[in-house]
């Protein structure tokens, strides 16, 4: 299923795509995509509904983020064998983790601020996991089955902030914006193999990245599993997991997001965002 969420800011409505990729409403039937929703057995409820008895969403609403009340967004650092590489650092001997400020999730088209003071606001498509059942201490073999589904992530960073103000890397991830999500939630039993999706990015028609999960040093069951020996992953939690290589810090030279810009990106099977640049 691609289930996601429309409507106006903070007012978004639960729905899902159907197989001609036609918007459904799903206000009859849950009150959002979020919690207890997300479980295996919430998914498996809606998977008993016929999405052409389900009425149609008109015209072309905007998509919120596809997940709402997630609670954590936690990141992974250089968890990219080749994206490491570009940027001079060695690979981590364990997951770098961070966390961004929920504040920061939005739609996947809605517009990215550059933050007063920036100089150095940079890109990062990245595979999203949304978590479905509650995971602590969870073995490796059965991390998966906590899963709910996958998303399109771009993990706006702001370089400047992140590493040269001091502190932990959370200062250049968590401006408003800096979070878009979606379009989708594809749920997890139409994604067979998560190590093994296309992810690619543009900025203004450039490709500047163009990459394969195939070189995640550390995969998506290793990650949930390693994250609940740390804390307790929720339903709606987000984990977004590295970005591959051909982010502006690692071009020669570095070219950084201006205001007025256009970025798109894309992870196999996910979709598409589209997001417009502008000043703070």
């Amino acid at each position: 299923m691609k289930l996601l969420r429309w409507g106006l800011r903070g007012a978004e409505q639960p729905g899902l795509l159907d197989s001609n990729g036609v918007l459904r409403d799903l206000t009859g039937h849950v009150p959002d995509i979020a919690g207890e929703v997300l479980s295996p057995a919430g998914l498996d409820r809606l998977r008993t509904l016929d999405p052409d008895t389900l009425p149609l969403v008109p015209g072309t609403p905007r998509l919120g983020p596809p997940v709402g009340g997630t609670g954590k967004f936690v990141a992974i650092g250089l968890n990219y064998a080749d994206h490491a590489a570009e940027t001079g650092a060695a690979v981590p001997p364990e997951p770098v983790v961070f966390l961004k400020a929920t504040s920061c999730i939005v739609g996947p088209n809605d517009d990215v601020e550059i933050p007063r003071g920036s100089v150095k606001t940079d890109w990062e498509v990245e595979l999203g996991v949304v978590i479905g059942s509650t995971a602590k201490y969870v073995p490796l073999e059965s991390a998966l089955d906590h899963v709910a589904g996958y998303c399109v992530v771009n993990d706006v960073s702001e370089r400047d902030f992140q590493m040269n103000r001091s502190g932990t890397w959370d200062k250049g991830k968590g401006h408003d914006g800096f979070g878009p999500v979606g379009p989708w939630l594809v749920t997890r039993d139409e994604v067979p193999e998560p190590q093994d999706l296309r992810l690619w990015l543009e900025v203004d028609g450039r490709r500047y990245q163009d990459g394969s999960t195939r070189t995640m040093v550390y995969g998506v069951a290793f990650l949930v599993h390693y994250l609940s020996q740390f804390m307790t992953l929720h339903p709606g939690d987000l984990i977004c997991t590295g970005t591959p290589p051909g982010v502006g810090l690692g071009q020669k030279p570095p070219v950084f997001l201006k205001p007025g810009q256009t970025m798109r990106l894309s992870v196999e099977g996910l979709g598409v965002q589209t997001q417009r640049t502008v000043q703070a």
